[in-house]
């Protein structure tokens, strides 16, 4: 079965055409003229904002004139990630899909279905002619994975709609009214590369297999960290070998868990074989520590020839080492108010080390701004203590939630209706840019759903085929109990 033949059609149409197109973040300019075309095909007032968001306005279809405007929100961006051997270009090439039973995977890469199901669906309102709602606002923003710019770029004004419905959340049975705020932070220094003497050989070290995912939503898993992982084992193997680094790089983008960590070190021909059991021995530790969260674990270690490139001086290396040791990962703290929230967590994304550049990237992120802000400033020392310096980028408050939203009311007794069970009503410890938005619309009343999707951020990425059903009925229904103009 393609696509195309699931059901509801309209919007497994969209979603393929969708991912035929390359869209990473900061690079949306291709899906961007894509959807203003069809904004324009079906002769809606389209617009895009200074930043490079997308509105699309469609008036209320017959008899729902009376009903206060909403927008349906999504962005247009993808996080891009593969595994190391895929051969595929993010910038070139359309994700490779395919249906497994219930579930629609990638090859090989992050399927897009973060929040390619919610752009999709939301066209799919648009291109409809038989589904009842009120006037929309369809809200498309750019670059929500690296940096929420298009969010934090919009202006108030832009949009007519009161009520928000977010279409980003990855759980079916969970309506989403608060999400965490983060902040970037990237730490860097340069070093004086040292010659090596002759003679010494050349090892190339690995660790890959890691599960990763999602590096808000799947932080309370416990799942590795390859940057860690990998600090720890050349940590173990310093104090019985002496070696030097010539590089280090592992992780990608910010969001992600790291998956994998690559290495390349020089030592005394005499130390290969002792360096490779130390690092065994502590490895086997680690797959019994990882056995449930990240059954995949790989390491390897191979020695490929003389040295011939510059290493690290032995200070910096290893000063480096021990910060990356200290540097606080994963939760820091669990919501004393709501069960099972994550408050404030931290994700070293990327390490890269080469080239007389040491650059440490993590995301931080808090429900509590002034606790995400300490966190960060946790990082900062350990990294500091190294002689790298830290910059902060990229803010974004959370969104708190409000217990007196109607439109959350509302869902609330609708999933009730139409399934006999309460849902999940709780805030989330991933970006949603909700929060970014109620900036400029203060009195937006705002809600986040979407239809189950596992593996996000990874190229274990999988959406599930009858929860985008439900997913869907849910929202048809939605869009006729919006309450009336008050």
């Amino acid at each position: 079965m393609t696509l195309p033949e699931l059901k509801p059609q309209g919007l497994w149409k969209f979603f393929d055409d969708l991912n035929s197109i390359p869209r990473p973040s900061k690079k949306e300019e291709r899906v961007r003229e894509w959807v203003v075309k069809l904004g324009h095909d079906w002769k809606f007032k389209t617009q895009i904002d200074e930043v490079g968001n997308v509105l699309i306005q469609k008036p209320a279809t017959p008899g729902m004139e009376n009903r206060t405007p909403i927008v349906m929100q999504s962005h247009l961006d993808m996080v891009c990630q593969k595994n190391a051997d895929t051969d595929f270009n993010f910038d070139e090439d359309g994700i490779r899909m395919y249906v497994d039973g219930d579930w629609v995977r990638a090859q090989g890469t992050t399927l897009g279905a973060d929040n390619g199901i919610g752009v999709a669906t939301i066209l799919a309102v648009l291109d409809s002619s038989d589904i009842p709602h009120p006037a929309i606002d369809a809200l498309f923003t750019i670059d929500e994975e690296t940096g929420m710019t298009g969010a934090l770029g919009l202006k108030g004004g832009f949009l007519e709609g009161q009520i928000l419905l977010n279409l980003d959340t990855e759980d079916d049975d969970e309506i989403s009214i608060g999400c965490a705020g983060g902040v970037d932070v990237t730490s860097k220094a340069t070093y004086e590369s040292e010659v090596p003497v002759k003679g010494l050989k050349a090892m190339k070290l690995a660790f890959t297999g890691g599960s990763g995912g999602h590096s808000g939503m799947d932080i309370h898993k416990g799942i590795a960290n390859a940057n860690k992982l990998m600090n720890r084992l050349l940590l173990v193997a310093y104090d019985a070998v002496d070696f030097r680094i010539e590089t280090l790089e592992g992780g990608g983008l910010r969001n992600a868990i790291p998956r994998e960590s690559h290495c390349t070190i020089i030592m005394d021909a005499s130390d290969c074989e002792a360096f490779a059991e130390v690092c065994l021995s502590e490895f086997e530790k680690i797959t019994a520590e990882y056995r449930t969260t990240d059954p995949g674990l790989q390491w390897s270690c191979e020695t490929f020839g003389d040295a011939s490139s510059e290493v690290l001086p032995e200070d910096v290396q290893e000063s480096l080492l021990m910060a990356i040791q200290a540097c606080p990962v994963g939760i820091h703290r669990m919501s004393p108010d709501i069960p099972n929230l994550v408050q404030t967590s931290n994700n070293l994304a990327r390490v890269e080390v080469k080239d007389g550049t040491i650059t440490l990237q993590c995301l931080c992120r808090s429900s509590v701004d002034s606790e995400k802000d300490d966190h960060a400033r946790s990082i900062s020392a350990a990294f500091a203590l190294a002689g790298l310096e830290t910059d902060y980028s990229g803010q974004y408050p959370g969104w708190t939630p409000n217990p007196n939203s109607s439109i959350v009311a509302t869902m609330k007794e609708l999933y009730e209706e139409k399934y006999g069970e309460e849902p999940r009503v709780l805030a989330c410890h991933a970006g949603l840019e909700c929060g970014i938005l109620g900036t400029n619309y203060p009195e937006m009343d705002m809600v986040s759903f979407g239809p189950n999707i596992r593996g996000a951020h990874s190229p274990d990425e999988c959406v599930q085929i009858s929860s985008v059903q439900k997913f869907w009925d849910y929202l048809m229904d939605a869009l006729q109990r919006i309450p009336v103009k008050p």
